[in-house]
């Protein structure tokens, strides 16, 4: 497929660590993060330019309640480094479909991951590579959705796709209440002020300021994210402007 029949040219994808540990409650199920590459891989092949930002909670969550007895800087710290173990195993998942990728973290650990550094991971995904930004911010009190808007931005991705169980935003839990209703599209300052569950506040707010659009899609209904940078109507769009009402 031509390049200019796409409707984006380079995307930020976040996933959640839960959706690495698949119907586990804990931990990685090697065949969801295969399954998860896969669905990359498919989108790679259209010569799309994609960055990745993983969250840990599949492994440890600073704000859990194991971690409430902690000091909430050291507990953020090591979910930083959970993310780290997940973004590792999706390298692993994609280098054996055939996909090269790269991780990047912003904490320093060079016997597993490159330094986080913009230009060398602008340059990775022009060369066809992607890039897998690990712990986050590398800062104690930021969410990984906060990771994941903070590098859409950096990179200049044209979208921050965000993976989930559901296929979109709806007003209450669709999995308790199958009366749920499910949004089209929604603005920024929407989510905010409804306390809608898409990403964090600071997320949210960075991506209004940016102009960059939030799709959240059903991660594992095979296909979907291919057709959603087709052009095709997936999902929930978060978009809008400030100066828009």
């Amino acid at each position: 497929m031509e390049s200019g029949s796409l409707k984006y040219q380079r995307i930020l994808l976040k996933l959640s660590g839960e959706a690495m540990a698949g119907e586990q409650k804990f931990g990685l199920c090697p065949k969801t993060v295969r399954a998860v590459a896969r669905e990359i891989k498919d989108v790679w092949e259209l010569q799309i330019q994609i960055g990745v930002v993983i969250g840990g909670g599949n492994i440890f969550r600073g704000v859990a309640a194991s971690a409430q007895e902690m000091d909430r800087a050291q507990a953020d710290y090591m979910g930083m480094l959970a993310t780290v173990i997940n973004s590792l195993a999706l390298q692993d998942a994609l280098e054996k479909e055939g996909v090269p990728a790269r991780v990047m973290s912003a904490i320093s650990m060079r016997q597993v991951a490159e330094p986080y550094i913009r230009r060398r991971a602008i340059r990775h995904m022009e060369k066809g590579r992607v890039a897998i930004f690990a712990a986050g911010t590398g800062n104690p009190f930021f969410t990984t959705d906060t990771a994941a808007a903070l590098r859409a931005t950096e990179i200049g991705a044209q979208a921050l796709l965000k993976g989930t169980k559901v296929d979109g935003v709806y007003d209450r839990d669709p999995l308790m209440d199958p009366e749920a209703e499910k949004y089209e599209c929604l603005e920024y300052l929407d989510v905010v002020q409804r306390g809608l569950k898409v990403m964090d506040t600071t997320a949210v707010t960075m991506a209004l300021e940016q102009h960059l659009p939030i799709i959240v899609f059903k991660l594992m209904e095979p296909g979907n994210m291919k057709r959603l940078v087709q052009g095709e109507k997936i999902g929930t769009v978060v978009e809008g402007s400030i100066h828009e009402s």
